[in-house]
Order: structure tokens, then sequence, then C-alpha cells
């Protein structure tokens, strides 16, 4: 891939604009001279600079891979940390109890929604078995630790509740004795206000858990 011709692409954008020096220099709030010498090679010019330069050309900045497509710069939306910093842009976001969160510090601080690891080879390692992410991921509703973590506990009962009603209506649980006779006293039930675990009185025998 050749080099970015910069005087070229002065010249390009003012041939599209049809502009002269004197007026580029103008529209760009530049001298004369600082568009005659970036024409000729001798200077150099701010990326912001050159953008606004390109949009007078009806033009855009881009940025292009070895073959020529078009790469979409990163997404400001991503997801940051918990004071609103942007993350390292050449390492990759992941849920904090995803594997494990680092610090020396963890079990003293509030976990954060998001992470990232440090050490190069553990990210490889990741990026081997995943592929490279394309940008840092976006935050999404149920982002925070303990919304996961509810969020898998409901996985797992509804899991559960479904193998249950499969080996039930496989047959599976023909054999099981099903029946139950609770014993507990007649305390329990003035103790117990149903509105919480259940409550037994000193000494129960059954310690059930129905209501």
């Amino acid at each position: 891939m050749s080099a970015f011709d910069l005087p070229g692409a002065v010249r390009r954008i003012r041939r599209m604009a049809d502009l002269s020096q004197r007026e580029l220099a103008e529209r760009l709030g530049v001298s004369k001279s600082s568009v005659a010498r970036m024409e000729g090679g001798s200077c150099g010019l701010d990326a912001r600079v050159l953008a606004r330069a390109a949009e007078l050309a009806e033009l855009r900045l881009a940025l292009l891979d070895a073959s020529g497509n078009e790469v979409a710069e990163m997404t400001d939306a991503a997801v940051r940390d918990m004071a609103g910093r942007r993350f390292p842009a050449h390492l990759d976001t992941r849920y904090s109890e995803e594997e494990w969160w680092h610090g020396p510090h963890r079990y003293e601080r509030t976990q954060p929604w998001y992470t990232f690891d440090r050490d190069r080879r553990i990210r490889d390692l990741y990026r081997l078995r995943a592929g490279t992410p394309p940008d840092h991921q976006l935050p999404q509703r149920g982002d925070s630790p303990h919304e996961r973590a509810a969020a898998r506990r409901r996985d797992y009962w509804r899991a559960e509740t479904e193998e249950r009603e499969r080996a039930f209506l496989a047959g599976e649980l023909s054999g099981i004795e099903l029946t139950f006779e609770c014993t507990c006293p007649p305390l329990c039930d003035e103790l117990d206000d149903r509105s919480g675990k259940p409550v037994h009185a000193e000494g129960c025998p059954c310690h059930c858990d129905l209501a």
C-alpha cells in the first residue's frame, strides 16, 4: 500500500472545490503560504483541517485496509468504565464476571460491569478461540453483575423445570414416591406469616419448606 500523498490530496481538493490557494486558505483559516507549503510537501496538516478541506470538495476522509475496503472508526457508544472513561482501544472488553475480573483489590471494591485482560497472551487466547471482536461491546439492558446473576438463576431454574416436565412426561418419575406428610406442630403455622422463608418453631421435627 502506497504512502498517503498529502500534496496530491490537497491539490485534488482544490481542483474539485474550484478554489485557489488563497481561497482555500481563507476557508480553512490558515495562511496562503501554509497551503503552498503543504502542496510543496514541506509541511504537514492537521487531520481535522484536512477533513474540513475535504468537505469543501464534498469528499470525506476514510480508513482503508490492504484490499482497499473502508474500515469504520471505533464507535463512541461502546461500554465505558465506572468513571465513564473509554477502555483502551487495543484491548477487548468483556463482562467482569466472565472468567475473572482483575485487580489486587477485587474483593474490596465494587465489582465493575465490564473489564478487559491486560495480558496479551490471555487476550490472544480469547481471540484464537472466539475471533477478534471488530469493536468494543455495546451496552445492553441488564448488563450489571446483579442483573446478569439474576438472569443466570432464572435460566437455571427454567432448565430445571423443563427437565422435570420432560422426565414426568417420559414416565421416568413413575416409580418415585411423591407423597409427603408435614409433621410441623401447630406453633409453626402461627409463627410463619408466609411473607418469606418458612419459619419453624424451636424443636420442629419437620422443617419442611412447604407453605
